[in-house]
């Protein structure tokens, strides 16, 4: 199937996929944490090279801030589900976005047919994408990505696009540790060397704005989630 998208450096898009026939691509807390990983590794010109690290004791501080040479992409927001993710990218150079994306989905699958004893194709597809053109669109996908963990506590609240309880939603996302979530509302973490931030627009200018921000979304009456 072709992508009805075209590319461009400088330009932002919204990146995503899921699991063959809707399956789980994320079993457990490693195969989250491989993903994270070749978020930041897979994200350089380089070859990646993860299996020079199995068997060694490096601190996660040591891997994380590692130089591997200029970026392909830069990620504003990421948010990984049992059975998908979603990416906010920008293009940093001709053909970034396929470079990388080809880089992280081929190194995820092979570490997961491996480590689970499975064969076949891990994703229903070729990534898809949409590119983001506009500002209300961009403003918008910071709230979406980042409320996607919602759907595993609520999905039936989810599909309505309500929040039934917005109290539980709220702590349940700022617990939720396979996302860009913490590292806008202020929690820092090594891996937060995935993201380059500064590329995209400012539309938080505190950790509490962003807060308030998800709080708004989460709290709306008579609305609907994004």
């Amino acid at each position: 199937m072709l992508r009805k998208c075209d590319f461009a450096p400088g330009e932002y898009y919204h990146i995503y996929n899921r699991g063959n026939d809707k399956r789980p691509i994320f079993l457990n807390h490693g195969d989250y944490f491989r993903f994270l990983l070749l978020l930041y590794v897979a994200n350089h010109r380089q070859p990646i090279h993860l299996s020079d690290w199995q068997g060694k004791s490096l601190p996660m501080s040591v891997i994380w801030s590692k130089n591997y040479g200029e970026k392909l992409v830069d990620i504003g927001v990421y948010c990984l589900m049992p059975n998908h993710f979603h990416l906010l990218v920008r293009e940093r150079e001709e053909a970034g976005i396929s470079k990388f994306m080809k880089k992280l989905l081929t190194g995820f699958s092979m570490y997961f047919n491996k480590k689970h004893n499975r064969t076949g194709k891990l994703f229903e597809g070729p990534f898809k994408a949409s590119h983001v053109n506009n500002d209300r669109y961009l403003n918008y996908l910071f709230a979406y990505i980042h409320l996607n963990p919602i759907r595993t506590i609520d999905p039936i609240g989810w599909e309505k696009r309500v929040v039934r309880d917005p109290k539980s939603a709220e702590g349940f996302l700022n617990r939720y540790e396979y996302s860009s979530y913490p590292f806008y509302s202020g929690r820092h973490r090594p891996s937060d060397s995935i993201l380059t931030p500064a590329v995209f627009p400012g539309y938080f200018s505190t950790h509490k704005a962003f807060s308030e921000f998800i709080r708004d979304w989460i709290h709306c009456q008579g609305e609907s989630l994004p």
